[in-house]
């Protein structure tokens, strides 16, 4: 009896699954279920993970105090293969503890953290916000709104990305508009800056404000507050008597255009946060890791406006998270559809020729890095009314 018992535990040990590897995923104080940038971190680990046989483990943080130790505790194991940190609020921290294990491999989502164990992994936002500017601002013209606006999160470097690009995209669609229509529209931007990526009824607020001045869309750049955004534009589209828009949101990081029921986020800016993390796994299980900086942008697909296949593949993205059901789904689709199909497609080919240009190197996006350089930005691309 004791030999069929030993060799039954030693056949149980056998077919047990053997790890390739281990990772840890820091987030930060957005969490997990913004839809957005946190959860496309976890996506793109957890599909690396089931690719490369690896296990994952999610550690949040509850307040920026747990930033520091969260990563230390993680490299004080020895357990991991890699640790990822997922956001540009982590990158004091990291640089703190990166020098303390060198043999720890670790990488950085939105930031860049100079040691040679670390990868750091970065995005052109401004290449995608500039297609997102350019369909807003032509879509403000078109339909006679007075403004287009955008709700941010916390000031930081990353952020004004979003803003210069968005800026120059819709400079470039009221252009583009005027070329084409032979009239000149007066539309200038509403934007602010909220100060929290977790406050969810500070982007409702700002959403609804900008909305009340006529701002034909409203471009997410502030993670979870989307949800109070989506919840602005749908209570404003009520109030007129209509499911869809305009006015409209613009989705960021995820595609975001299932939500609202497909007829109210008219285009996302997705930045593929899921490839970085995904991209950062893959190197380590194959043995091609090296510290530095990896760049992602339109010509590598580390972002994109969203279109039509994308909007498949993040319907099951949503189900997954338990914002929409199964039912939903064929509904989602014919509104998204009949939402786009209603836009002038002169605006959809305007923005393909806007994408071609960046990828050719025609047309150069301002990146600003400092406030200096966001605030000459500005000046050049004032939108004011």
């Amino acid at each position: 009896m004791k030999r069929f018992l030993l060799a039954s535990l030693v056949l149980a040990v056998l077919s047990m699954p053997v790890l390739a590897g281990r990772v840890a995923l820091i987030l930060d104080v957005g969490g997990r279920g913004d839809l957005s940038f946190n959860d496309m971190g976890f996506k793109g680990t957890e599909e690396a993970c089931a690719d490369f046989g690896w296990e994952m483990v999610e550690i949040q943080s509850a307040t920026s105090a747990d930033y520091l130790p969260n990563i230390r505790n993680a490299a004080r194991t020895g357990k991991f293969d890699l640790i990822i940190c997922v956001g540009f609020l982590l990158a004091d921290a990291l640089s703190e503890v990166a020098p303390e294990f060198p043999n720890q491999k670790f990488a950085i989502i939105d930031a860049v953290v100079s040691h040679p164990n670390v990868l750091s992994i970065v995005f052109e936002e401004q290449e995608g916000s500039a297609l997102v500017g350019a369909l807003a601002g032509m879509l403000a013209a078109e339909y006679g709104y007075p403004y287009v606006g955008v709700v941010l999160g916390i000031e930081i470097p990353v952020l004004y990305h979003f803003e210069g690009g968005y800026r120059f995209g819709i400079d470039w669609g009221l252009k583009k508009y005027e070329e084409v229509t032979g009239k000149k529209a007066d539309v200038g931007l509403l934007w602010v800056y909220t100060g929290t990526f977790s406050d969810i009824a500070k982007g409702k607020a700002a959403a609804e404000a900008q909305l009340e001045q006529g701002a034909v869309a409203v471009y997410n750049v502030a993670g979870p507050l989307g949800i109070g955004i989506l919840e602005a534009v749908t209570a404003k589209l009520a109030k007129e008597g209509r499911e869809a828009g305009p006015p409209f949101m613009i989705g960021v990081d995820a595609n975001q255009d299932w939500m609202g029921d497909g007829n109210k986020v008219v285009a996302s800016m997705m930045k593929r946060v899921d490839v970085g993390c995904y991209t950062a796994i893959k190197m380590v299980h194959e043995g091609t890791f090296q510290g530095g900086v990896l760049s992602l942008g339109l010509k590598n697909k580390g972002v994109a406006i969203s279109r039509y296949q994308d909007l498949l593949d993040f319907i099951d993205f949503g189900i997954k998270a338990g914002a929409i059901t199964e039912a939903d789904r064929e509904r989602i689709i014919e509104n998204w559809k009949a939402m786009r199909e209603a836009i002038p497609q002169w605006i959809w080919q305007a923005v393909d020729e806007l994408e071609v240009k960046i990828l050719s190197g025609e047309i150069v996006v301002p990146k600003p890095e400092t406030r200096e350089e966001m605030l000459a930005v500005r000046a050049e691309y004032p939108l004011t009314r």
